[in-house]
């Protein structure tokens, strides 16, 4: 069987070339984490009072998780919610 020799260059570029598919296969199978809002930052982007915040949840018009006393608001559930009651001339929303 014949020796090969293998050089620190050569396993420079198998690292890299290592780290670029890992890359890619970590890409494709891990979806892109769910960003969650507190109520703060949800009551700031929506400018909406605390109460009309809550008003929202308990109707069950915004999706939310509750960790001990902390609530959670994804933001793909916020904005499904705003385009839902997108508000046009051809399709008006339940005002």
């Amino acid at each position: 069987m014949p020796t090969h020799v293998v050089t620190t260059e050569d396993l420079m570029i198998f690292k890299a070339e290592l780290i670029d598919e890992l890359k890619e296969v970590l890409a494709q199978t891990h979806p892109p984490s769910q960003q969650w809002l507190r109520s703060a930052e949800v009551r700031e982007r929506l400018n909406i009072s605390a109460a009309t915040l809550q008003t929202l949840r308990i109707n069950g018009h915004l999706p939310y998780s509750k960790i001990g006393g902390m609530l959670f608001y994804p933001q793909a559930g916020i904005e499904r919610v705003l385009e839902e009651n997108l508000m046009n001339a051809s399709n008006p929303a339940i005002r």
